[in-house]
């Protein structure tokens, strides 16, 4: 190897397992700094010159996060996620009916709107309706996370490693959606399924729920303006429309506004969650320029990714060990050299999110819904979460790739 090649594969190393930890011991990093400081690296000592690592950044990717961030942090600044939370919770009068009103709530919405802004929304909505029915918070919350996973399968638009596969694979919105939405919804069943059954006593309950959610204040116009571009970029991603473009003109057309001040919306936007994927992609590049040679990736073959099975398997794994985007970008190289790309793509955006249900640290959903709950002085123990996500996991990834197998 040349000296060139040993710094690339350094810096791969060391900024995969700093992402996979979360931190480098002794300095204040967190997984996006980390993974920036990889790809400073990576240009600071050859592999990629600046100008190589410009064009390894995709670009589609990124516009099409920041335009999803903005619609999304618009739909809550307006008040539209608690009112459309008080209108079906509201109706629940039964814990099992809460349990599937908040399943499908946080599932259907994160099919089309990125999983953990979700999270964000429905944790707090389902805190404030458990504590003043005075019902046990954790098959709920557990749901919240576990359901805004399995929904978020069903399309490009649903989670961030989904946006990458999108990008990269070209694969159309409405053939991704076709695919895979089936899984989202076996997922759902499962979800409802998984938490009765583990939470049985919380279910043993005869009485009548009485649920009542404070729609808190509310922009009318501005919820009106949210829901029609919300349901226009719906239109434009089926109708082939590319959906970078589709969401960054959404979220502009959102930010012409005289009621709600742009800093509020600023506030809500995930800039760490982009400075990850601009590092991960510059790393990702410069070890594919320096190591993968045409005779590593023939030698990659030999792992049998081709196989559906083993490929959701490889997949999942890689995920629990170092998060599910870098898992998918560390994939990029050799997905495009199997026999059929498009289904291998697939298998890798169902088994890298499902995979997240596993445990309580397998996704940021899960870490949103756990850091909200702790501290509103209900937190969710690792046990708590793992009896439900590991048989989820389990049921729910069989499941999807028996159903990408077939044929």
């Amino acid at each position: 190897m040349t000296p060139e090649s040993v710094a690339a594969l350094v810096i791969l190393v060391l900024t995969y397992v700093g992402v996979a930890a979360g931190r480098i011991p002794g300095l204040r990093l967190d997984r996006a700094g980390i993974a920036f400081l990889g790809g400073a690296a990576m240009i600071a000592l050859g592999p990629l010159s600046l100008e190589e690592a410009f064009r390894a950044i995709d670009f589609n990717t990124i516009a099409l996060l920041l335009g999803m961030m903005i619609v999304v942090a618009h739909l809550k600044v307006s008040g539209a996620f608690r009112a459309l939370g008080a209108l079906a919770i509201n109706h629940a009068h039964a814990p099992f009916v809460l349990l599937v009103t908040v399943t499908l709530l946080s599932g259907v919405l994160s099919a089309f709107l990125v999983n953990d802004a979700i999270c964000l929304v429905m944790a707090p909505i389902v805190l404030q309706v458990v504590r003043a029915l005075d019902r046990n918070p954790l098959p709920y919350l557990v749901a919240v996370a576990t359901a805004s996973n399995c929904g978020s399968v069903a399309t490009i638009t649903g989670n961030p490693q989904n946006m990458v596969i999108g990008a990269l694979s070209r694969i159309p919105y409405s053939a991704f959606a076709a695919a895979l939405a089936p899984v989202a919804a076996f997922g759902l069943v499962a979800v409802v399924v998984v938490v009765r059954l583990v939470y049985a006593h919380e279910f043993a309950f005869k009485g009548e729920l009485k649920p009542h959610l404070y729609r808190g204040r509310m922009h009318a116009g501005q919820v009106v303006k949210a829901s029609f571009v919300c349901v226009t970029l719906a239109v434009a991603f089926f109708a082939g429309a590319p959906p970078a473009k589709a969401a960054i003109l959404g979220g502009a057309f959102l930010l012409l506004t005289r009621a709600i001040k742009p800093r509020r919306i600023y506030r809500e936007l995930d800039g760490p969650l982009l400075i990850l994927f601009a590092g991960m992609f510059v790393v990702v590049a410069g070890a594919e320029k320096a190591l993968l040679t045409p005779d590593r990736i023939a030698m990659a073959k030999t792992l049998g990714l081709d196989a559906v099975w083993r490929l959701s398997l490889f997949t999942a794994v890689l995920s629990n060990i170092v998060s599910n985007v870098p898992a998918v970008l560390a994939l990029r190289p050799f997905v495009p050299t199997l026999p059929d790309p498009e289904r291998a793509w697939r298998v890798v955006a169902m088994s890298s999110t499902l995979a997240g249900n596993f445990t309580l640290l397998g996704s940021v959903a899960n870490l949103i819904v756990a850091e909200h709950a702790r501290s509103e002085g209900m937190p969710i123990s690792f046990w708590a979460y793992f009896k439900v996500g590991a048989p989820l996991t389990l049921i729910t990834l069989a499941a999807g790739t028996a159903w990408l197998a077939r044929g």
